[in-house]
């Protein structure tokens, strides 16, 4: 029972990290209830319609959903704004409410104005929902000139109502946020741990690697999410004061030296530890490595001690006792000499444990002492206590079996041949030039809702304002067609199933108003619960609740609820006909920008890492690290619209297979980060620099070849043709510098020229596949070897001109 009791706790602290959706949910319902009884007090008083009620709660909702500002003083400033858009609607909305043409024609230019701020951030989006739902609730609810001082009255006391809940009460600090966030990551890396010894214990020849890489790519998500909170935390472990008072963050202080910075470097220590168990596991699966009963018995029982030593709630004396557990049983993996091939595959897991064991321990002490203040951190770099002794204590041979490996989304030549340029014939090249993202979609908006209009009059006049709404939320959080496809489809399945849901819901409480309003309060909440989470969930959730809202007024009916469905799709297919035809956005186009600015991160962290081994100023490696995560984030999602089941399979293979040579620089780039945090060598800039060029100048030319294949961004790639050059002289010239240095810097500088290889070969090899040249990929179980053409060719070998294949490969 304690075991079933533990899992339970794991699971519910991954299923919402830090409990985030939870706290806007209870807080947005919360809100509503807090809006819904004050207005009623107000209506009962003054005799006024039940309009006004609806107005203030759908107020309290909007402002919870629409202000996602990171920092509690700019969440204050822009909750306190939406007052000022929202009031104003409303008073033109009234006004203009007697005039049906004049009025349509303003609301669809507020919505265009609502869609273009967005260029602002969150506080743009923000204060354009707070215009565009006043001003369409004042249309649907007809009100009259005389209502209007109580509709601005709803909206001050909506919007007030959210203030006074979400900024002012219900505000958690940020120690206690990130202790819950904490423990989110300590159970997603649970699952993660506990999905690597299914695979160890299974018996089949290939089990199914498909849930190790999810539950890979969820704990990046949070320890996104923790690194993202750590910003609220200064040097003494106290919120930082920036973060109350909205000024920005001075996250100057050297790295290692406590605060913020140094917590993000435990938590990247940890997430790279965990990398490492999962990419090494499935190497050997994708090897087919035979395992013996004995290690296979010693790489068990040490996974086994993390995932019980990683359990939510698990008591620090035990969890201590659980990791040296763990460490002791791949200690014989550990100290065999280093063998080849399967038997060095083996022993890449056993150190996965033991690393993985000394960071998680370091990383989970180190945070809750800080956040508790019970003494002062250890910097980063110095030498652990006992639990970290293997970090000091391997030697240059098996520090290269540790440290390597290609990330998450490892580089497999069997994925097929990648067709990122893939076009039809009646698809432009240039289609991202002209007016930027919001401008388009702006545009897209206006036309997509004034036809909503048009088509929501015809289907019903009584109700055409759910076609308007369907046309306009199709938009919100979209970059291409693809994403507006996938949001609109998604919308209308919801609405669908929330038909059916809702009329059961209604037949139920058949009119008692307390049941209807605990069922209506409590869909509500589900609805917003999941409204970071699905689409569909969301429509789903809020059409039971229009289904009992009708049933409380007594105007429930079937027919009410399937004219709602016909609406929604009317709206949702104007929408992305509106996205496909008006300044239409390609998915890929979407996508090669995303690539873009992934590239160009890596190559930013390729000068930060030499910046910082050669003790120059510039960036934190660290701070590239995180926004090349971020920005990798952006690649998956923009990808997902091209690897829809319709989509062709080339293109599907094309697109996994470049998201996954990204997501390998990605891990090397973070690798390097953590790396070079203790490393001090400006002798080692005759070499070094040349080699770090050359790389950098390879991933500019990947990024070119990336470009001009999927599309290039406004303005066009009118310089030479890319070229890709190896760096594996260099490198091997600066592997060599390093070689003869100190033996204090020596394992760490190898570290870094081997990652460097790595980049190199990865931007080589995708360069070579998208221009018709043949690559091999690398094998990181193996150190690369001088002069060797793995993966980039050899130098003076140069990759390029970048032009299409004939048979539809890649551009």
């Amino acid at each position: 029972m304690r075991t079933r009791w533990a899992e339970l706790r794991t699971w519910a602290a991954s299923v919402d990290p830090g409990l985030t959706r939870l706290h806007l949910a209870s807080v947005a319902t919360a809100s509503m209830i807090v809006a819904a009884g004050l207005m009623s007090v107000l209506r009962t008083a003054t005799g006024q319609p039940v309009t006004v009620v609806m107005f203030a709660v759908v107020l309290a909702m909007i402002s919870n959903l629409a202000v996602n500002e990171p920092k509690l003083a700019r969440r204050r400033v822009t909750t306190a704004l939406m007052v000022l858009p929202a009031a104003a609607a409303a008073t033109v909305s009234t006004l203009l409410a007697p005039h049906r043409i004049l009025a349509d024609a303003v609301f669809v230019l507020v919505m265009v104005v609502a869609v273009a701020i967005r260029r602002y951030g969150p506080r743009g989006m923000a204060l354009g929902m707070a215009a565009f739902m006043p001003f369409f609730f004042v249309l649907f609810l007809q009100a009259g000139t005389g209502e209007l001082p109580y509709l601005l009255f709803g909206a001050v006391l909506g919007i007030g109502s959210t203030f006074v809940l979400r900024c002012l009460v219900f505000t958690a600090p940020p120690e206690k946020v990130v202790d819950r966030l904490v423990r989110a990551f300590e159970a997603r890396l649970h699952a993660l741990t506990l999905s690597v010894l299914e695979v160890l214990e299974s018996d089949e020849p290939s089990p199914p690697l498909d849930e190790v890489r999810e539950r890979q790519a969820r704990l990046n998500e949070t320890a996104l999410l923790v690194a993202d909170r750590l910003d609220d935390i200064d040097a003494d472990g106290r919120p930082d004061a920036s973060a109350m008072d909205g000024r920005p963050s001075d996250d100057t202080e050297p790295e290692g030296a406590g605060g913020g910075a140094g917590l993000r470097q435990w938590i990247v220590d940890s997430e790279l530890a965990a990398e490492r168990l999962a990419v090494a596991t499935r190497r050997m699966v994708d090897h087919h490595d035979p395992l013996e009963a004995d290690d296979r018995a010693a790489l068990a029982d040490g996974v086994r001690a993390l995932v019980a030593a990683t359990a939510v709630g698990t008591p620090h004396a035990m969890s201590a006792s659980l990791y040296d557990a763990a460490r002791g049983a791949v200690d014989g993996l550990v100290q065999r000499p280093g063998g080849v091939d399967a038997a060095a595959r083996v022993q890449r897991i056993a150190f996965a444990v033991l690393r993985l064991a000394d960071a998680v321990q370091t990383t989970v002490e180190q945070v809750r002492d800080r956040l508790d203040e019970q003494g002062p951190p250890r910097p980063a770099g110095e030498a652990l206590p006992a639990h970290g002794r293997h970090e000091i204590d391997h030697d240059p041979g098996r520090h290269e079996l540790v440290d390597d490996g290609p990330g998450r989304h490892e580089v497999r030549p069997d994925d097929g041949e990648p067709t990122p340029g893939e076009r039809g014939p009646d698809e432009p090249a240039d289609v991202a030039s002209g007016p930027g993202l919001y401008n388009r979609q702006a545009v897209q908006v206006g036309v997509a809702t004034s036809l909503a209009i048009v088509a929501g009059e015809l289907i019903s006049p009584a109700r055409w304002y759910w076609a308007v709404i369907a046309a306009f939320v199709v938009f919100a959080g979209t970059s291409s067609r693809g994403d507006v496809l996938s949001r609109g489809w998604a919308r209308v399945i919801g609405t669908a199933g929330g038909l059916v849901a809702g009329m059961l819901l209604a037949f139920v409480v058949d009119g008692n108003l307390v049941a209807s309003l605990l069922l209506l309060f409590a869909c509500v909440f589900l609805a917003l619960y999941l409204v970071r989470v699905s689409q569909a969930m969301m429509a789903f959730w809020i059409t039971a609740v229009l289904a009992l809202l009708y049933g409380v007024i007594g105007q429930f009916s079937v027919a009410t609820l399937v004219l709602r469905v016909e609406e929604t799709a009317a709206g949702g297919v104007l929408g992305i006909l509106a996205a496909y035809l008006v300044l239409p956005t390609r998915s890929r186009t979407a996508f090669g920008e995303a690539l873009d600015d992934a590239l160009t991160t890596t190559s930013d962290g390729v000068a930060a890492v030499v910046d910082r081994v050669l003790r120059r100023p510039g960036e934190d490696p660290l701070e590239v690290a995180r926004r090349l995560d971020t920005e990798l984030g952006t690649v998956r999602t923009r990808a997902r619209p091209l690897e829809h089941p319709l989509s062709r399979r080339p293109l599907r293979r094309g697109v996994r297979h470049t998201v996954r040579v990204v997501g390998g620089m990605d891990h090397y780039v973070r690798n390097l980060a953590v790396t070079v945090r203790a490393v001090n060598h400006p002798a080692w800039a005759s070499t070094l620099d040349p080699a770090a060029r050359r790389v950098r100048d390879n991933l500019d030319g990947l990024r070119r070849i990336l470009l001009r294949g999927y599309g290039p961004r406004p303005g066009g790639d009118d310089g030479p043709e890319p070229r890709v050059e190896s760096a594996e002289e260099l490198i091997d010239a600066a592997e060599a510098a390093a070689s003869a240095g100190a033996e204090a810097d020596r394992t760490a500088l190898l570290a870094v020229a081997r990652m460097l290889r790595r980049i190199d070969q990865l931007a080589g090899g995708l360069a070579r596949e998208l221009t018709g040249g043949s690559w091999s990929e690398p094998d990181p179980d193996e150190p690369a070897t001088a002069g060797g053409a793995r993966g980039g060719g050899t130098a003076g070998n140069p990759v390029g001109p970048a032009t299409p294949r004939g048979d539809g490969g890649a551009g």
